[in-house]
């Protein structure tokens, strides 16, 4: 969702750098990653906890597999994600943005 953001604002301010278009879109989407990873979290949390309860033998080793995932995926898309994009950021929103002018001349 981060890369369809980042497209998203390279349509809506066709001028301004892709440095700052990445950046923009990374703050923009930091509260709904974080907000998103913390409530799964809190809800995988006790199951995590309290793993050796009986009845819980498959759940609780699945929720601490779900949860090393789930801060992983964070953490990439977090800060992989923005890295990798400023690499490719020029050749990537270049595209985006003048397939999307060709389509608005149309």
């Amino acid at each position: 969702m981060m890369v369809t953001h980042w497209q998203h604002l390279a349509i809506e301010s066709p001028g301004e750098n892709h440095l700052e278009l990445i950046l923009r879109g990374a703050r923009e989407r930091l509260g709904p990653i974080l907000m998103t990873a913390l409530v799964t979290g809190l809800g995988l949390a006790p199951i995590a906890i309290w793993r050796n309860q009986a009845g819980r033998e498959i759940e609780g080793p699945m929720a601490i597999v779900i949860l090393g995932g789930l801060l992983t995926s964070t953490l990439l898309n977090l800060f992989m994600l923005p890295a990798f994009a400023s690499l490719l950021g020029p050749r990537l929103l270049f595209a985006v943005r003048t397939s999307e002018l060709t389509i608005k001349r149309s």
